[in-house]
């Protein structure tokens, strides 16, 4: 029997990218549409052939310059098993990473998009409940059908899946999505998991992202190692990921920095919790660019991890201004023998690009700096090597004379 599947002609020599398995079809590829019986609506599942009739790839329609994110390059049915298929080779690649059942680490990303082969869908496991994140309306529509995968998966080991899309969801969509448990519900208990042996209290009802940036995981305890002895500046500081860190490796004394005062508020609950009110900490609920400006000298350690300055290519300009007037300011004021570390998060940026902006930011700070680290995102945020977009964290770690 034949499917019911709406088909998307491309355009003549537009199918060499998708032959090359990258898994977005642009706006512009598309010659013409064959609707089904069904009239085509965002989120429903099509297939992309050649000029020809050749089949090429089968994924979610959506609205916008990424026309179709690609699910597969077979012609086969996206259903309850094709989900457990995917959900369960996600799991595979975590549990040979060693994070499925570590007892020093009790979050970690499960699906990260494109990475894991399910572009517009991220899963975050923290403890025993999985946070999903939507991204397309395709992945909403099935999100159901992916939190079935998900307990297929784990059996026991997950009590509880939370939806948090209402945020990420394309704005036009207009689903009017809400937040919520799409099954079970989590103990209080779990608020709290593990990150390399230190403690950490999750809001994913109410927190940024899934509740936590796990793709720092790394690098935090990267910040652990060099901290001992050293008076640490922690900015953009959300939840104090590195703030622990640094107190856990010995820092003398961290302050860390957010605009937000509820972040503040998180950064000060998670140094409490793993080191009571003994620790050497202050945080402050400011502008961090500012904050840089009027400080003295007297930091030896300093961590630089704004949110994404650059979301799209159109502001890719003003981003990089940014990112250079932050690392100058930086670079200006950190003591002699200091060591930063500094990042992006913007996907627009490139690993090269970053480089050249630390560079410009050094030159104009008049500083003698040498590269000791360059950082990425951890392997359970992998990239599909068929789609280099999805390296999106970058960092550098410069000892500055």
């Amino acid at each position: 029997m034949a499917e019911n599947i709406t088909t998307i002609h491309l355009r003549r020599g537009k199918e060499e990218s998708l032959q090359r398995c990258h898994p977005w079809v642009f706006s512009g590829a598309i010659e013409r549409i064959t609707e089904c019986e069904k009239p085509l609506t965002e989120g429903d599942i099509v297939d992309v052939v050649t000029k020809q009739g050749d089949f090429i790839a089968r994924g979610h329609w959506q609205i916008g310059s990424i026309a179709v994110r690609v699910l597969s390059f077979e012609r086969e049915a996206i259903d309850q098993a094709w989900w457990n298929r995917r959900i369960a080779e996600a799991r595979n690649v975590r549990e040979a990473l060693g994070l499925i059942g570590n007892e020093t680490t009790t979050c970690y990303r499960l699906v990260h998009g494109e990475g894991d082969l399910l572009p517009g869908l991220v899963i975050d496991v923290y403890e025993r409940t999985a946070v999903v994140q939507c991204h397309s309306v395709g992945m909403y529509h099935s999100r159901q059908a992916i939190a079935t995968a998900i307990r297929e998966a784990y059996g026991e080991a997950i009590e509880a899946i939370y939806d948090k899309s209402s945020q990420t969801l394309p704005f036009k969509a207009d689903l009017g999505a809400i937040d919520g448990y799409l099954w079970g519900r989590c103990a209080e208990r779990d608020n709290v998991v593990l990150e390399n042996g230190l403690k950490f209290k999750v809001n994913w009802e109410e927190g940024q992202k899934t509740g936590f940036f796990i793709d720092q995981r790394v690098n935090r305890d990267l910040v652990r190692q060099y901290s001992k002895g050293r008076k640490v500046l922690n900015t953009f500081c959300y939840t104090g990921g590195f703030s622990v860190a640094a107190l856990a490796g010995g820092a003398k004394e961290v302050v860390s920095i957010d605009l937000s005062e509820r972040a503040v508020k998180l950064a000060e609950e998670n140094v409490r919790l793993n080191f009571g009110d003994e620790a050497n900490h202050t945080a402050i609920a400011t502008n961090a660019v500012e904050y840089l400006r009027d400080i003295d000298s007297d930091y030896d350690l300093i961590i630089l991890d704004p949110p994404a300055f650059a979301k799209h290519h159109k502001v890719l300009g003003n981003a990089l201004q940014g990112y250079k007037k932050i690392n100058a300011r930086a670079l200006e004021k950190i003591r002699p023998g200091g060591i930063l570390f500094t990042f992006s998060c913007s996907q627009a940026v490139s690993r090269d690009l970053f480089r050249t902006t630390i560079f410009t930011a050094a030159a104009i700070a008049r500083r003698k700096v040498r590269i000791i680290g360059q950082l990425t995102q951890p392997a359970d945020h992998p990239i599909n090597i068929y789609h280099p977009e999805g390296e999106y964290l970058k960092g550098l770690v410069v000892y500055v004379e």
